[in-house]
């Protein structure tokens, strides 16, 4: 009895071991990653398939929206069309304009002002004085919400807002806000709050969403006040680490036309957790400038048909012509961006590269450090910066083009996270951040190929042991 179940018990194993193979062959992926996982489900039994569950599978194909809701969706926030022309745009500028708006729709808009915020203390002083001046709605996304300090400051004043009439509308990453209790957000709901998870992770569905993060972090306020950018809703950003290191992020906030590419952004993941065709009444108010600062949203996931933001990178970086300069908190690039910035630094482009001297993760520092060497050898010049923690995602070419937002340098940020970026083509910003990240520079340390080439040996070996699961981190 017991030889004929445990005969049809590794028969069942032996086909979903196949099915699975079957499944990442026809996915067509990457040669290397693709032998991968099949090595991995062969020789590894149990674990190669717990491994393929929770990392391996793709979300490519799934729609958000269905055509009928997009199709809804894009007429109801008609976004205008502007004349390349007219900006006085480089060939190169235009180029990742036009395939910015192919990839997902992300219209250039004009008549904007954006400002920068470099620290937590001015950015959440900001957001919570636009928040308490609500008048009809406010939409909040971002991907760790916490029942800290900073979180119960915001949650009061979002549940003050929703029973004065304000429509509030909240979407939270469930596993980046998994440390802030159910009660916290319990008391939110309570309070006339409309919160919601994005991928709650429960079981059964703990394999299917535990490996897709809602990275973004986006509020709009009356359809006219838009922040965007890096910074999470936590102590940390505020008051820094326990060791009195600094948190060091970057943040937006935004006016002007470029409000109704957020609207559109948050609208999607809402109605996406929602199925039905929610918020459509949320419109952006008219611009009140008139000048070409011109900024385009990129929204980029793991259930889009291409990798919008590795692309964005991809061509920004073949554009440039004298500097590229990143600032990034997790350095694991894709072979193709490594290469990219490999070959500009060897064609002769300052290619300059800002990292934490101390990362929040061991793990993701060790993987950083193993493309470190590569870097040095191409000339790519490699930055630590000392006051504490870099959380900072932002790449500027030429003083032409800057993309920043919630997208870090990373496999997860490129293929598994839902992310947006703004990209930004105006000299007098571009030129500011610039200068903010000279000002970072200034406090960091330079690495040399002959420094780290001493660095201890058991670092080089968990270097090399970590880099082989970099794209699962």
């Amino acid at each position: 009895m017991y030889y004929w179940i445990n005969n049809i018990l590794f028969a069942v194993y032996v086909l979903i071991i196949f099915s699975c193979i079957v499944v990442v062959l026809r996915e067509n992926r990457n040669p290397i990653r693709s032998l991968a996982w099949v090595i991995a489900l062969i020789f590894l039994p149990v674990v190669g398939f717990i491994f393929y569950l929770f990392f391996g599978r793709s979300l490519k194909g799934i729609h958000m929206l269905t055509r009928h809701g997009k199709r809804k969706l894009l007429h109801n926030y008609p976004r205008r069309r502007v004349d390349l022309a007219e900006m006085g745009l480089d060939p190169g500028e235009n180029s990742i304009v036009r395939l910015a708006d192919k990839l997902c729709s992300g219209r250039l808009t004009v008549n904007n002002n954006i400002e920068i915020f470099t620290d937590g203390p001015s950015k959440f002083e900001s957001l919570k004085q636009d928040l308490l001046a609500a008048r009809e709605s406010i939409l909040f996304q971002y991907y760790i919400f916490l029942d800290d300090k900073a979180g119960n400051e915001i949650a009061d004043i979002l549940i003050a807002k929703a029973r004065q009439g304000v429509r509030v509308k909240v979407i939270y990453d469930h596993v980046g806000s998994f440390s802030a209790s159910n009660k916290f957000f319990k008391r939110m709901q309570a309070g006339g709050v409309d919160t919601h998870p994005f991928f709650r992770v429960t079981f059964p569905q703990l394999a299917n969403r535990i490996n897709w993060r809602n990275h973004r972090k986006i509020v709009v306020i009356d359809g006219a006040i838009g922040y965007i950018g890096g910074m999470n809703i936590a102590d940390r950003y505020i008051s820094g680490l326990k060791d009195g290191a600094v948190w060091r992020d970057t943040h937006f906030r935004v006016t002007g036309d470029i409000v109704q590419s957020l609207i559109f952004s948050f609208v999607i993941d809402w109605n996406f957790l929602k199925k039905e065709h929610d918020l459509l009444d949320i419109q952006a108010k008219p611009s009140p400038y008139c000048n070409k600062t011109g900024i385009q949203l990129v929204t980029s996931g793991p259930v889009n048909e291409w990798d919008n933001l590795t692309l964005v990178f991809l061509k920004a970086i073949g554009n440039a012509r004298k500097s590229i300069y990143i600032q990034t908190p997790y350095f694991l690039p894709t072979d193709a961006l490594l290469q990219a910035l490999q070959a500009a630094s060897l064609a002769g482009i300052d290619v300059r590269i800002m990292m934490p001297g101390e990362c929040d993760s061991k793990m993701l520092q060790y993987a950083s450090n193993s493309y470190v060497t590569a870097c040095l050898k191409a000339g790519i010049k490699i930055y630590r910066y000392n006051p504490g923690m870099l959380h900072a995602k932002m790449m500027t070419v030429d003083e032409d083009f800057v993309t920043a937002g919630s997208t870090n340098f990373d496999f997860r940020s490129f293929e598994n996270n839902f992310e947006c970026n703004l990209l930004v083509y105006d000299r007098d910003f571009n030129r500011a951040m610039r200068d903010i990240y000279f000002a970072d520079m200034a406090q960091c340390r330079k690495l040399t190929l002959t420094d780290w080439r001493s660095r201890p040996l058991f670092h080089r070996l968990m270097e090399s042991l970590v880099r082989l699961v970099s794209p699962i981190l």
